[in-house]
């Protein structure tokens, strides 16, 4: 895996870089994004066990797939509540303070999860998990720009982001396990949110002392290297006011704003109806137990791992973004179409699955570099908030529309048809992104 302190290698032998800017890079690198990584492995396990849980929940509650994909859902409709707040607090405030805070909130709401009964019990707690869990993935997307570069900002999303498919990798397996317990009358599928829950508060309590906001507060840095660091940081914020000043609200109008949230959400449409439904999925493809359902659920993601780190890579060190991000949707909703196309054959439906997965995790650190390339401090904080806020809510449509088509249809390939739709929708419009300055800018040039 190539990360930023390996690239700091290459930058060395080209003498582009002061051995200082080395060294701080290196040891930011090394300091924040192990941890950071390890945070959003809990958020994950904690988001989607759930898609895990289904494999017993409803049979044992009597819940249909409707209600199932709907509580699924509901979780995204509480996450937007504090998405723009909580990215403006990591800007204005605090990062470690508020990370802590969510991830404290999440770990015990999560916990509720396992001593539910009704579906309207599985509705309210799914939405306070969201409502708990807001603002964590903006915050810490902000909360990177405070620390690293524009040219090096891919690497390290990618990095953070690689939690996102090896949470899967872990958590598949680890949910099969959970799933076989019985103890103290209780199934496996509510140890599962017990035993899932516990490391969020535990590590949000950590997090308080760990984490630093800001470099100049960093008692961990070399005089040297905090000074590198922060007069590179407060160069190109400089930079980007000289071109521009966005308010937040004007932000919220901007044409690329717009654009990049309707991208975000046709993307997690597809990203979250496939996380979710696919163990289910390859339950009916296989009949397999439930262990060996969730160790094939986790293969897409070992792919996913491997396209992330090489894609944020190859976006930084091209300095291209568009085409980084669209052809990985592009690639997941034509390997996607495939599945459907040859569900009868389960070697290459799984196969199919494995590619889209693969491809589908090279679109998110490249996509969100782009934003923070025309706005800076406040402005960014907000935009990022609203396009993780409105994006995200389609990880409520698409496990919702596979959920209601599959109780209509008693099939799995009209819902998966529709995030093929939605997929090839969200990279056309991440194309989009830029055109009109750029169209502008070869006009005065010609």
């Amino acid at each position: 895996m190539t990360t930023i302190a390996d690239d700091t290698k290459t930058a060395a032998a080209s003498g582009s870089e002061p051995e200082v800017g080395q060294r701080a890079r290196h040891r930011i690198a090394r300091r924040l994004l192990p941890f950071l990584f390890l945070l959003y492995v809990i958020a994950f396990l904690d988001r989607m066990n759930v898609g895990a849980a289904a494999l017993q929940m409803p049979r044992d509650l009597g819940f249909s797939e409707g209600v199932i994909g709907m509580g699924a859902g509901v979780f995204f409709l509480g996450y937007l509540l504090l998405e723009i707040p909580g990215a403006l607090i990591v800007e204005r405030w605090s990062a470690r303070r508020w990370i802590a805070r969510i991830m404290i909130s999440w770990g015990l709401v999560t916990v509720f999860m396992a001593f539910i009964r009704t579906s309207g019990q599985f509705y309210v707690v799914r939405f306070l998990v969201g409502a708990a869990e807001a603002g964590f993935l903006p915050g810490v997307i902000v909360y990177l720009t405070h620390w690293f570069r524009y040219q090096d900002r891919a690497k390290a999303v990618a990095f953070f982001y690689s939690a996102n498919p090896l949470s899967y990798v872990i958590g598949s397996p680890l949910a099969g396990l959970l799933l076989g317990l019985s103890w103290l009358g209780m199934r496996g599928w509510r140890w599962l949110f017990i035993i899932e829950g516990i490391p969020a508060v535990v590590f949000g309590v950590v997090t308080i002392w760990y984490l630093t906001d800001w470099p100049h507060q960093a008692a961990w840095l070399p005089d040297d290297e905090r000074s590198w660091i922060t007069t590179e940081l407060q160069q190109e914020k400089e930079a980007k006011n000289g071109h521009q000043t966005i308010g937040i609200w004007e932000a919220f109008g901007h044409r690329d704003v717009i654009l990049l949230t309707g991208c975000y959400f046709c993307a997690m449409t597809g990203s979250y109806g496939i996380a979710f439904w696919l163990p289910t999925i390859l339950k009916r493809l296989t009949g397999k137990s439930d262990l060996k359902v969730t160790l094939l659920a986790a293969l897409p993601y070992l792919a996913a791992f491997v396209t992330q780190q090489v894609n944020g890579w190859h976006s930084d060190r091209t300095r291209e973004r568009k085409w980084h991000a669209a052809i990985p949707v592009f690639v997941c909703g034509l390997a996607l179409a495939s599945a459907v196309l040859y569900r009868s054959n389960l070697a290459v439906s799984l196969g199919c699955f494995i590619v889209a997965g693969g491809s589908f995790y090279g679109f998110q650190p490249v996509f969100w570099a782009v934003p923070t390339k025309f706005l800076s401090e406040s402005a960014a904080a907000a935009s990022i908030g609203l396009i993780n806020a409105i994006g995200n809510l389609g990880g409520f449509v698409g496990p919702m529309v596979i959920g209601y088509l599959a109780g209509r249809t008693h099939s799995f390939s009209p819902g998966l048809l529709y995030l093929v739709a939605s997929l090839f929708a969200s990279g056309l419009l991440m194309l989009a992104v830029g055109r009109q300055q750029t169209s502008a800018s070869s006009r005065r040039r010609y």
